[in-house]
């Protein structure tokens, strides 16, 4: 199993997700550049992880111009497929924008740029990416982004609730607007995840608040084992 990480201008956290993976967890890992155009050395086993950053320098709307990138209709495709897909902060919004998940990513309801720890509530643990947690398990890591407001219609968030495709919910007081405190969802399938918050800064606690993003990448492991 490898990982492919893909890399778009404006990007800037890519390289913090490749040295999580690699030197942190000892995952094979790829770097995918937007222009990629074959994917051929990578199967449903494997997997894609889609960073934070500011992608195309977020010019129209965060992650609209990155969808239209060659290496998405491989990860679309591949995604459609049952390839397991991780979009983090800008890579959710890249998610969003591919219809790969439903709603959108806003401006932050107080127009401001936040940075911080943040605790989040694990709703539901039956995904690829968060078999590792305990459903209701409350973890911390950090939070930073500009236009992480989570947003959908009425009848997308119902049928989110309903189908427990919300994976994370914040912890107290709504950082973002978030609708419901939605902090990632996931697709129909489970294998497609996005989440706003950043695990790959909470995998070792000398750089981190705490150790437990580990969680989302031992469940990929042990999705792949079963």
């Amino acid at each position: 199993m490898k990982f492919g990480v893909l890399v778009f201008p404006g990007s800037n956290c890519d390289r913090d997700m490749q040295d999580a993976l690699e030197k942190d967890l000892g995952f094979e890992v790829q770097m995918l550049w937007h222009k990629d155009s074959d994917l051929s050395h990578f199967n449903t086993e494997d997997c894609i992880v889609l960073p934070g950053g500011f992608s195309y320098g977020d010019y129209l709307r965060c992650g609209a111009i990155s969808r239209f990138a060659p290496v998405m209709e491989l990860v679309i495709d591949a995604a459609n497929k049952g390839m397991p897909v991780l979009g983090i902060c800008n890579g959710f919004q890249v998610l969003c924008e591919s219809h790969l998940l439903p709603g959108a990513l806003t401006r932050n309801s107080d127009l401001h740029f936040l940075c911080r720890d943040q605790e989040i509530e694990i709703i539901n643990n039956q995904t690829a990416w968060t078999s590792s947690f305990k459903q209701g398990e409350k973890i911390v890591i950090p939070l930073k982004n500009g236009e992480g407001s989570f947003q959908c219609d009425d009848q997308t968030l119902e049928m989110l609730e309903g189908e427990g495709r919300i994976i994370a919910r914040y912890v107290g007081e709504n950082p973002n607007g978030s609708r419901n405190l939605i902090a990632g969802i996931t697709n129909e399938k489970g294998n497609v995840v996005g989440l706003m918050p950043d695990p790959e800064h909470a995998i070792n606690e000398l750089t981190g608040p705490s150790a437990q993003g580990l969680g989302f990448f031992t469940s990929i492991l042990n999705a792949m084992v079963k």
